[in-house]
């Protein structure tokens, strides 16, 4: 019995290997998807039988036995190959296709289909080294893709004939009308004779996820339009249903390869050249339900990768929403937050792997992109609008299909809604230290009006070390790691700095850093002097709250108050904790101040104001020493 193509690939990723053989053999988890147990095809004591669910096979390194599950059945259970296949394909309530006459001409008529697209994309291959596509391969060679890689992916050119690729095929004997079944040329409706459909190209061959060419991709040189034109929809293809580079990508996954998906064919052919080989991209469309499903076969959280513009916020929107209602348990999507104007062809290109590989550390989960959606730009200030923040919220978050994860979800939003209830605490606080609050208005006191100028005025004491020591650490991002704590607790009266404070926690639970800060070096290269990766996401997140006047001058008052190369043993970072231990003595004073006022008011002693003119000039050589510092 011949199986659909299609169909066997879809039984397999349904299937889990690891269960079907633990119907006959004991196995134990050795690391992630990998089992072991004692072979069932030869006697052994030692097991030298594995199973990978990931790779999809098993393999005995005892008598050398090796496949999948379908073949594991066979073996197991004496069935043939189409019982084994029925067996497996009814515990995953998969219909089996009956094959039909009608079938079998299809799948001869695909295969015909293929063969006509592989002989294009030979003919387009050859275009591209000779004189009529040197545009085309100069174009290549200026986005850096070295010969090997051209020919690695087989990129061609179109030559702007108007029957280039149908006088190539027409030589090589197929028929006209396959032609324009494969999307190669098009049939004008008034019966005039067909022309070629892509001109004056660069061409990309799409393969299925076995690898057979089956479509194209073309990127016109010069300034027409589109700039990409992709094949139409045929018996062969269908954009929703397939990625480019799918076929890499499954190769990719065996090897623990990260799948992520860009926006265009170079970024996928930069990433794969920089070693992330399970890049792929869509097909001229956004991403859709079926793309999903591919991807979820490959990753449980694939990384979707848009351009650092707002055409890439909103395609990023646009994911978000296509998959809230398909999310599954363990099933998700994490967001790369590129910087503004980069794609990875061009960081890859500046900056090298590395910047992908930080970038990654950096993905953000689909809830941070669904709370963005609903609350970015809109103000909170008053109840109604937070009920409509909320309501907001809640209704997307409805979308969701799956009963738990949307329990989790609801739990997630309610406690973000909650944090902007109380705007004042911040975002993120490990450990149990109760953030600071500012003391009330104190009693009336001969002293009072004085005291309070002290303590509001845009660059009192207390006001200037705060703005410092955040300043500092948006300068250097990577100190956020081991000091977030630290910031967490750190006593700050001004409003406007409170919500900066926050903005930076907001930001380090969202996007964790990937640098060791604990390192010296590592610190160092987050100095004042070139921005770095994560400061540049960091301060895009901090745009985009409303928080960039703030953070730029918290940075120039940091680079007034901290020295660029501290002197302490412990450098930067005891440097940073001392100044926040004497903001906390700055902040406590005025408390204690505040009682010594009351005291004075309550008694005017000789004692009570000895004592409250000590307090005083204690607090002014406390500034001096900060202002020297």
């Amino acid at each position: 019995m011949a199986f659909p193509p299609g169909f066997l690939d879809e039984l397999r990723a349904r299937l889990n290997l690891s269960d079907v053989v633990g119907r006959k053999v004991s196995l134990k988890r050795r690391s992630g998807s990998e089992y072991a147990g004692l072979c069932p095809f030869h006697n052994e004591k030692t097991p030298s039988f594995t199973v990978n669910d990931k790779k999809g096979f098993y393999h005995c390194f005892g008598c050398g036995e090796h496949g999948d599950a379908v073949s594991f059945v066979m073996k197991t259970e004496g069935l043939s190959f189409p019982e084994s296949v029925e067996k497996l394909a009814r515990e995953v309530n998969l219909p089996v296709p009956r094959s039909t006459p009608a079938e079998r001409e299809r799948a001869e008529r695909a295969s015909t289909l293929q063969e006509v697209v592989e002989l294009a994309t030979r003919w387009f291959q050859k275009q591209l080294r000779l004189p009529v596509g040197r545009h085309g391969l100069d174009y290549l060679r200026g986005r850096g893709l070295s010969e090997e890689t051209i020919d690695d992916f087989r990129l061609g050119f179109a030559p702007d004939s108007r029957d280039g690729v149908i006088a190539a095929l027409k030589r090589e004997n197929v028929p006209l009308d396959k032609i324009v079944e494969t999307g190669l040329a098009i049939q004008p409706e008034d019966n005039r004779d067909p022309y070629d459909r892509f001109r004056g190209r660069v061409m990309f061959p799409i393969a299925d996820r076995r690898g057979r060419m089956i479509a194209f991709g073309g990127r016109v040189m010069g300034t027409g339009e589109p700039k990409y034109l992709n094949s139409p929809e045929t018996p062969l293809f269908h954009k929703g249903a397939n990625l480019y580079c799918l076929d890499r990508a499954r190769q990719a996954v065996t090897k623990d390869q990260p799948v992520i998906v860009a926006e265009g064919y170079m970024d996928v052919i930069a990433l794969h050249v920089a070693g992330f080989t399970g890049a792929v991209a869509p097909l001229g469309t956004a991403l859709t339900e079926g793309q999903l499903g591919e991807l979820w076969k490959l990753a449980d959280e694939p990384f979707l990768c848009f351009d650092g513009d707002n055409a890439g916020r909103r395609a990023a929107s646009r994911a978000a929403e296509r998959a809230l209602p398909l999310l599954r348990a363990g099933k998700s999507l994490r967001f790369l937050a590129m910087p503004a104007g980069e794609d990875p062809d061009s960081l890859i290109r500046s900056r090298g792997a590395d910047a992908i590989r930080r970038v990654l550390d950096l993905a953000r989960p689909l809830s941070d992109v669904v709370w963005e959606m609903e609350t970015e730009g809109k103000a909170a200030d008053t109840p109604e609008r937070r009920a409509s923040l909320q309501r907001a919220v809640e209704q997307r978050v409805a979308e969701i299909a799956d009963p738990m994860v949307r329990d989790y979800y609801r739990t997630e939003m309610r406690n973000r809604l909650n944090r902007i209830r109380r705007p004042d605490a911040p975002a993120w606080r490990p450990g149990q230290r109760p953030p600071f609050r500012r003391p009330g208005d104190p009693v009336p006191s001969p002293f009072a009006a004085g005291s309070a100028a002290r303590r509001s005025g845009p660059e009192a004491d207390g006001s200037r070390q705060e703005r410092a020591l955040l300043g500092a650490l948006i300068d250097r991002p990577a100190l956020l790691h081991v000091l977030a704590e630290d910031l967490a607790a750190l006593p700050i009266a001004n409003p406007d700095l409170a919500r900066l404070r926050s903005g930076l926690l907001d930001a380090l639970s969202m996007v964790p850093l990937g640098v060791d800060p604990a390192a010296d070096d590592a610190v160092a290269e987050h100095t004042s002097g070139e921005a770095s990766l994560e400061a540049r996401l960091i301060e895009e997140h901090l745009q985009r709250t409303g928080l960039g006047g703030l953070a730029t001058a918290a940075r120039a008052k940091a680079r007034e108050v901290f020295r660029d190369d501290p002197a302490e043993a412990d450098g930067w970072v005891g440097q940073w904790r001392r100044a926040a231990r004497h903001l906390g003595q700055l902040t406590a004073d005025p408390e204690e101040l505040k009682r010594a006022e009351e005291a004075l008011a309550e008694d005017m002693s000789e004692e009570n104001l000895r004592r409250l003119k000590a307090i005083l000039d204690r607090m002014r050589r406390e500034s001096v020493e900060s202002g020297a510092g």
